[in-house]
């Protein structure tokens, strides 16, 4: 009998990171320069097969940048259950900003369990800096590790790079909570067979309860 999951997970940063454009790239395989600032909130959904046996349908919810300053953010994180957290590696102010979206997140919505819902870190426009702000930037495994985020990748939505395994390791700990539920395992504890580590990407990244690249 196939499985199907419907699971509603955030995409938030600061205003101009490239969320509409790294939702459009894994939805709609499109990419463009010219988006429009997001005013509230947009929607998207990806459908996965997942394996034979699973189906998974993500509504991907583009909150918008300046959300995190109002008082709507409560209404639209409801019933989350995974989060990809986006900052702009060509500007230092937006990295500064990650634990702030990540303290709200934490504290507005979390697991069925009490735990805060898994997020993981996209460090977007990798084709535009090469130097610059990232040797500026903390050594984002211990950054991870110390904030609570599951993972991080370095993203390009114009080069379309790393956003589909970004979103494969957040799905991965996003199944692994549901079927802890189910067979009432240690939710700390997270078996990912068959995740695949090895890939030609120029781009670094980490996704932890996966082996080390």
């Amino acid at each position: 009998m196939q499985k199907e999951h419907l699971f509603k997970v955030l995409v938030i940063g600061d205003l101009g990171v490239g969320k509409t454009s790294i939702i459009k790239r894994y939805a709609h395989q499109v990419f463009s320069q010219h988006y429009r600032a997001t005013i509230g909130v947009d929607f998207a959904l990806k459908v996965l097969h997942w394996d034979s046996q699973t189906v998974v349908r993500l509504q991907l919810w583009d909150i918008a940048g300046q959300e995190r300053y109002g008082n709507m953010t409560r209404v639209y994180y409801r019933e989350a259950v995974g989060a990809l957290i986006v900052f702009d590696v060509t500007r230092a102010s937006t990295f500064d900003a990650v634990l702030k979206w990540k303290d709200d997140l934490d504290l507005k919505v979390t697991l069925s369990n009490g735990k805060p819902v898994p997020a993981v870190l996209l460090a977007n426009k990798s084709d535009q800096s090469r130097e610059g702000l990232r040797s500026q930037i903390p050594k984002l495994d211990t950054f991870c590790k110390e904030n609570g985020f599951v993972g991080w990748f370095e993203t390009s939505a114009k080069e379309n790079t790393n956003i589909e395994v970004a979103a494969k390791c957040l799905v991965d700990h996003i199944l692994a909570h549901e079927e802890n539920i189910t067979s009432n395992t240690d939710p700390d504890v997270v078996a990912l067979p068959g995740y695949n580590n090895n890939t030609e990407e120029r781009v670094r990244a980490r996704c932890t309860a996966c082996s080390k690249f």
